[in-house]
Order: C-alpha cells, then structure tokens, then sequence
C-alpha cells in the first residue's frame, strides 16, 4: 500500500494547537521534513493556557521565537499573581501569592522567565515561526485511519474543505490530538488515574466597567468566592476583554444548554460583586478537568505528545507546558534517529523520561487546584493529596532517573524537594553567562541541534580534542567548548555586569557533519548570579566537576553524562559513552 502513497515524508504530526505546533518548530529548527494535519480550520480564537512556565520560554528561547511571544503578550506583561476574595467590590480577600518571582530569585537559575501569553495569542507565533522553517501546516486536513509496519506508517488524510483523501507515508507519527486521541484509541492505549475532576463554562465578555472595578489590582486570575456565584475571573487586555470560568456540574445533570447569556450575565455580575456591570457575552466554551496519564506513549512509530498522553488540572499551567516539553525531548530524538547518528533504540527512551514527569506533575496539578479551591473541584478522597509548597522544583527541577543518561541515580525522585540544577546526570544543565567574541548567552543557548561537551580550558585532560575526533570520524552531532578565563577558552567568564540578557547566539564550535502558577521559595543553590548580575562563577563547580573532568549536555539541556576528573584514554572512553547513550551499540 505504501508504495502507491501520494505523500512522503519523515514525521508526519496530527494536531496544530499548541504541542503539534511546538512539535513543528522544533523539528523546523533540526532540518526535519514534516507535514501536520489539523481538523480545525486555524488556530485557537479562545483565550486559554496562558500560563507558560520558565522551562518552556527556555525551549522557546532556544527555539529563537522569545522576543515574538513577549511581543505577542505585551499587554498581560505587568499581570502578576492570583487573587483570591468575595467579590471585587472594595478590597476584601487575599493574595495567594503576589509575584511571580519575587526578589527576581529566579535570574540566578534561568536565563529567562514566566510569560503570560494566552494560547489564541501564542499558537499564530508558533505557527508562523514552524512555517518559516518550511514546515508544511494544512488546517481542515483530518487523519482518517493509519496503518503501521517494520518500515513506517501509511495515513489516509482527508481534506475537510474539499473531501477529498490523500495518503501520507512516513517514518513515524506523533499524535498530538488531544485528551480524546483517536489515534490513541486507536492504539488500544489506555489511560491511568483519578479521571474527570471537575468542569467549567468559559464565557469571554466585554465590559468597560469592570476595568474600574478591578483598579490597579493586575493579576493573572482572580477567584471570586461568593457560594451563589463563584468562579475565575481572567483578563485578556486589562481594559474591556474578560474571560470568567463559571462551575458546571454535569454529573448532577446540569447541560451546557442551561447557561444562557443572561445566567452567565447574572453570575458574572454577582461574583464580581456589581449588580448593575456591563457585561456582553461574547463567547462560550466548556471544558472538563482530569487527571489521566497514558499507559504508554508510544506503540511502534506512533508517539503520544501532550493531552493525548496525559490530562492535568489547568491550576498552574502546568498542561500544556508538560507537552510542550513532551515534544521537545521528541524532536531531538526523531532528529538524531533520522539523521543516522543514534540507533532508533534512542526513542524507548521518551516513554522512559517523559512519562514519570507527568504522573509526577499531573499529581501535583491537582493538589495546587486544592490548594487554590478552584471553583467547582469538590476532590474525591485521596485525589488532590500530593505534596504542596513551591513549584519551581516542579517545572524546572524534574529529572530523569532513567531514559538517555549514564549515571544517573535511578532511585531518585523524578521531582526533587527542592531545586537543586548542579549538572547531575538526569536533570537539566545548569544555568550560567558567558561570552563569546563580546557577546553574552546563557550556557542553555549551547545546546538544541547537537550534543555538547563541556570542558575547561585549556584542556589538558584532552576532552576536547576527542570530541573533535569523534565528530569527524564518527558522524556524531557533537560540538565542544572550553570555558576559562584564558586565550585558548572557546567561552569566557561574563565578568561584565549587565543590565540584562541578551537574546540567544548561536556560538561556534567543534560540531560534526551537517551540524502558569508562580513558585514558592526555591531551594537550592546552583545558578550564578542575581538579575544582572556578572557571573564569574566557575564553570566545573557549578557543574559538579573538576578543572580536568567533561559534562556532556543533550540537544534538550540536559545532562547525559559527567567525568568527575582526567581518564586515561578520554576518545575512548566518551566513544563508549556515546554508543551507550545514544543506542549504536
């Protein structure tokens, strides 16, 4: 049947919304040939998952689209915070917590940060960025059926528009479809946890008082608590555009029918304590709240991403965030199997990594939405009970115990009690400025279309040098940089102080061929320096090395492996590490 396909192509992607779009770029970004299909006619026009946590803006600093997304959310960007209180009217209630990153803490782990950026806002961002690489996107085009062997997989594709069918066949599928995955479904996957949660009724409405009401109280979201009216109040310019989440209760029988503009007009104006607010409806959606994980992500060469591979409460952004991330340990894993540099044992590893992190997180999803009482979530016993505080360990500190990394604990908990980024095997690279050539970057812009390996300069224990062979000789994507305070170092400290960071280069090197919720209090020590901050700080230390040991760093920014010091035959042994990690063995 594959024979007779009208359409060939590397990777095909079903879903456009936010992971099939991230799962775009990303493959966009490593010279993947891939073509998405979207049953929708564009991308979103709803206002919703907004919150884009400070792991994904790193991915998308990365990915060269960070100045588009602030640009994008500019008018949310002085928002900060939850509140919580009765009504809006006078000052009556509570901040669940004010800031995002209070004290600017978190400039000493990332060289980026939250950004509140509605998904109707962000997906044309996306969108344009993954075209702009050549990625081939058809919205009103639906995946029919598809059929999988040794070789690849055969998919029928039907364009809405004009009902006609074309096949595609392709060396693997991603299916980034949503919570209701056909293609899941169809793999005869299942799905683990609590199940349904709770559900809401998204209304977006225009007022031109509400503005007044809310004064200079900027926050991200707003519960109000009144029992007769509760709900979520949202933003979306601050000014006269309103989104307000309203309880609904379909297991008592209620229908979405039954909330008519005027109910919806009568809860918004009672929950936000204004019997007489303007208030004009102008949109409605519903959407129901869970906490499921698929029982695999993957079946052969067809990959789970995002909802399709796992639902979460939507307090503290942490949905959507997680799949983005899903597709971006994918994409450099397609990336290297297809390029002929690892083995295609490489891609075992996704269901390895990825999905622990997301029974970890959905687990803690729910507890933060019992923590904020979100409105209409009435927990069952023992769902909602997970451990509470900060989040940043959540989404910046998650670790892989197993998967594509050597030495690694493999006992230790996926998400740590606190944030501790000091270059252990599993957990992602250390954040930390330096300069090239006069231009500052983060160490995170190091990494994102090829392995790299980390070294001091000037490199007696010879690290360097067989990076440099085994890039030539073997095919590997491999770059390798020496850092010190010498001529001979590739990169140099940033003793400098600045005023703020710059946006990621693209550094050179030794490389091979074709190469929302706020956290709490993090904990930990690792990062270097303050807002601004000039950082000095030795490199080997911060990465848990010696002067005369390497750090290995996958395309993702996560450590693969680490020497603690000098070996005797350094080609030798980082060849053995290579084979090992990247499955050509």
């Amino acid at each position: 049947m594959h024979q007779k396909a009208d359409h060939r192509i590397p990777v095909l992607i079903v879903g456009g919304s936010l992971v099939g779009l991230s799962m775009s770029l990303f493959l966009g970004r490593l010279g993947v040939r891939h073509l998405l299909v979207e049953r929708h006619s564009g991308t979103s026009i709803h206002p919703r998952g907004r919150g884009n946590n400070v792991r994904t803006m790193e991915l998308f600093r990365m990915a060269g689209i960070e100045p588009d997304i602030k640009t994008a959310a500019a008018l949310l960007a002085d928002n900060h915070g939850i509140l919580q209180t009765p009504t809006l009217a006078g000052d009556a209630g509570e901040w669940l917590f004010k800031q995002i990153d209070p004290g600017g803490g978190l400039a000493r782990f990332s060289p980026t940060g939250w950004c509140l950026c509605s998904q109707n806002d962000l997906e044309p961002v996306l969108m344009d960025g993954a075209r702009a690489l050549g990625g081939d996107l058809r919205y009103s085009h639906e995946l029919e059926t598809f059929e999988q062997d040794a070789e690849g997989v055969t998919a029928t594709v039907r364009d809405r528009g004009t009902d006609e069918r074309y096949t595609v066949r392709t060396d693997y599928l991603v299916a980034a479809d949503g919570p209701r995955s056909p293609v899941r479904r169809r793999l005869g996957i299942g799905q683990s946890g609590p199940g349904d949660l709770f559900a809401n009724v998204s209304a977006t409405f225009r007022s031109k008082l509400l503005a007044d009401v809310v004064g200079d109280r900027r926050f991200i979201c707003c519960y109000l608590t009144d029992q007769e009216a509760d709900g979520a109040l949202l933003p979306v310019d601050n000014e006269e555009h309103w989104v307000f989440h309203a309880p609904w209760h379909p297991e008592r029988g209620e229908t979405l029918e039954e909330f008519t503009e005027e109910r919806l007009q009568r809860h918004i104006r009672r929950a936000v304590g204004v019997p007489d607010l303007d208030v004009e409806i102008t949109g409605k959606a519903s959407w129901r709240a869970a906490e499921r994980v698929a029982d695999r992500y993957a079946a052969g060469r067809v990959f789970l991403a995002g909802d399709s591979a796992h639902e979460m409460s939507p307090t503290g952004a942490f949905g959507s965030n997680t799949g983005i991330q899903d597709a971006h340990n994918l994409a450099w894993k397609l990336a290297a199997v297809l390029d002929g540099w690892a083995g295609p044992g490489l891609l075992e590893t996704y269901d390895t990594e990825r999905r622990p992190v997301a029974l970890a997180t959905s687990a803690r999803a729910s507890a933060r939405s019992v923590e904020h009482s979100h409105p209409g979530f009435a927990p069952a016993p023992g769902v909602g009970g997970g451990r509470r505080g900060g989040i940043l360990n959540v989404v910046l500190g998650y670790r892989y115990p197993r998967g594509a990394v050597i030495g690694a604990d493999p006992e230790q908990p996926v998400v740590p009690e606190e944030l501790t980024l000091t270059g252990q095997p599993g957990s992602r690279a250390p954040h930390q400025w330096l300069r090239r050539s006069g231009e500052r970057l983060s160490t995170l812009d190091l990494y994102e279309r090829s392995l790299v390996l980390l070294s001091d300069a000037p490199d007696d224990a010879g690290w360097h040098a067989a990076a440099r062979r085994i890039a030539e000789q073997d095919g590997v994507r491999l770059d390798a940089y020496r850092i010190g305070p010498g001529a001979d170092a590739d990169l140099t400290y940033d003793t400098q102080p600045a005023g703020g960071p710059s946006g990621p280069g693209r550094p050179g090197g030794t490389s091979g061929p074709g190469a929302a919720g706020g956290p709490g209090r993090p904990g930990g020590t690792s990062g270097a320096g303050g807002p601004g901050a000039a950082s000095s700080v030795d490199w080997a230390r911060l990465h848990g090395t010696t002067a005369d040991g390497a750090v290995l760093v996958r395309p993702d920014g996560f450590v693969a492996w680490r020497s603690s010091g000098a070996v005797p035959d350094p080609e030798t042994t980082l060849r053995k590490v290579l084979t090992t990690l990247l499955r050509t063995g």
